[in-house]
Order: structure tokens, then C-alpha cells, then sequence
């Protein structure tokens, strides 16, 4: 049976070491693997796409593999074609179906019926493949993962959840201040608040993503705002975060909202390190998945 990455919760907690630990070294040497030589993967993206495209495309290419990006558009599954079919079409072809869409339930179909691994590029509960990126830079900054704490500030939304589940899978301490008509579920684990300057204090890493989705109508992007606008991450909150934390954003951002533009450009973020390890941690996972390195 494939392996998938759906939540994350899909590693345990040596592994995902391990895979950050990877990462670091295909970042130090891009093209030191090519694990994926003489194969395919297909990337479904059903929703726009800036840095996944770019770092799964990129990727594959860096591992010898050939990256095919499909929009939903140009498959037969919207003119009414199963996701079980498309999967077991995918699956001859290609080594990895890599798949960016809404509901949840859409991807756990596909790595149902899939003979090769899905990989969850984004969807409405979680964005864990962004969190690999995010455990990377952490251990770029400061060393190691060991003791550290990430406070995320804003709304309790899919990349929220995927920080506390693959964040206390690596053993971090996630804390997460939201309004409460935007908090994460009681199953969810992590340390959870309404109070942004309780949930930093001590962060090694604050961590910020935008408050209106892509399918918010303006009546729920308006009252988003007004509800999230004590949730900004400027340089007053990160000086009640511990001394040398750094800010991290998923991107993209919107400065003025949840986060200042005196934080996103400064010199106390590591977001553009951060952007750029999507590529290194996905080769890792992909490796991991899909073929022992070469």
C-alpha cells in the first residue's frame, strides 16, 4: 500500500525529524538526489497556487522527475468523472498525485482509491505540507526544535491546525490565540487563548496568516476584519515574544492586516527563508514517499 500525506499526523515524531533533517541537507545540495529519475508526478491544483506550484514543480524537476500540473478545468472530473477513477488512471502514470481543493473528503477519496501516494497540497481543514517548511526554518534559526515554542495569532484555520498537529508531532509547544468564533476545535492540540499577548509569551516564533480566504463573500470579509483586528502581528507583540524570536508567515500577506509591513520586510522575520524551504522540505517528503534517495 502507498503511503499518503494527508494531516501530517501520518509521521511520527523520528521520522518527521528525520525528513526536516533531509531537507536541510537537499537545500545545502539541490541536486544531490534523483530519486525521482525517469518518473512523473501530477499536480492537481483546483485552487490558485503561488508558492506550492512553484516549489513542487521546481521540486520534482531538482529530483530528475517530470512535474504535470492539472487544473481542474482540464480533467474529466468536472464534467462529473469519479475521484476514484481519476485516481486509478493517475496512478498508472505517475509515481505521486499531489492535489490543492476544498473539502477534506476529496483528497481522502483519491488516496483511497490511489495505488501511488497523495500528497494533501492544501485543503479547507489542513495546509501540512506548508508546516515541513515551517519546522525547517525553525531548525535553521535556532538549531534544533528541541524547547521551542510557536504561538500562531489570527484566524483558527487550516494552517493553524496543521501547525499544532505536525507541530506536536516534532515536539513543539503551539499556542494559538484566536477570537472565539474563529477558534480551532478542543480536539485540536494545542495550548489555545483569545489573548494574543498570552499566547506569545515565551514564543520562540510568532506566526501570522491572512484573515479573509479566497471564498469569503465582502459581508464575511468585512466582519473577519473587525473581529480579527486586535490580531496583528507587529513589532509591539513580538517584543513580548522571547528574546530573538522571529516572525514566520505562510504567505500571502497583506500588509496593514494581520501583519505589519514593518515585520514582513524587517530584520526579525524569517519569511522569505521560510517561502523558499517549501521546495527543499517537499523534495524530503517526496523522497520519502516515493523512493529511498539515490
Amino acid at each position: 500500500m502507498p503511503r499518503h500525506f494527508l494531516t501530517g499526523e501520518e509521521l511520527e515524531r523520528d521520522e518527521l525529524r528525520a525528513l526536516v533533517a533531509r531537507a536541510a541537507e537537499l537545500k545545502a545540495d539541490p541536486l544531490a538526489s534523483s530519486a525521482l529519475r525517469g518518473n512523473s508526478v501530477a499536480l492537481v491544483f483546483e485552487k490558485p497556487s503561488t508558492r506550492t506550484r512553484l516549489s513542487m514543480e521546481a521540486g520534482v524537476f531538482e529530483l530528475g522527475g517530470q512535474p504535470i500540473v492539472l487544473r481542474s478545468g482540464e480533467l474529466q472530473i468536472s464534467r462529473g468523472e469519479s475521484l476514484r477513477d481519476t485516481a486509478m488512471v493517475l496512478g498508472r502514470h505517475v509515481a505521486a498525485i499531489g492535489i490543492r481543493t476544498g473539502p477534506d473528503a476529496d483528497v481522502e477519496e483519491l488516496a483511497l482509491h490511489s495505488d501511488v501516494p497523495v500528497i494533501n497540497l492544501l485543503t479547507a481543514d489542513h495546509h501540512p505540507i506548508q508546516v515541513l517548511a515551517d519546522l525547517l526554518t525553525m531548525q535553521e534559526t535556532f538549531g534544533s526544535l528541541d524547547g521551542l515554542k510557536l504561538a500562531y495569532v489570527g484566524d483558527g484555520n487550516n494552517v493553524a491546525r496543521s501547525l499544532a498537529i505536525v507541530g506536536a508531532r516534532a515536539g513543539i509547544e503551539v499556542a494559538i490565540a484566536s477570537p472565539a468564533q474563529f477558534t480551532l476545535p478542543d480536539d485540536v492540540p494545542a495550548t489555545k487563548t483569545t489573548d494574543p499577548a498570552e499566547a506569545v509569551a515565551d514564543a520562540d516564533v510568532v506566526y501570522a496568516d491572512v484573515w479573509v480566504s479566497m471564498s469569503d463573500s465582502e459581508e464575511s470579509a468585512a466582519a473577519r476584519r473587525s473581529a480579527l483586528g486586535p490580531y496583528v502581528l507587529d513589532d509591539a507583540l513580538l517584543d513580548r515574544a522571547a528574546d530573538g524570536a522571529i516572525a514566520l508567515h505562510c504567505l500571502p500577506a497583506h500588509p496593514g492586516e494581520e501583519i505589519t509591513a514593518e515585520v514582513l520586510y524587517g530584520d526579525r522575520q524569517r519569511i522569505w527563508d521560510q517561502a523558499e524551504n517549501r521546495r527543499h522540505s517537499a523534495k524530503a517528503l517526496l523522497e520519502l514517499l516515493v523512493a529511498a534517495p539515490a
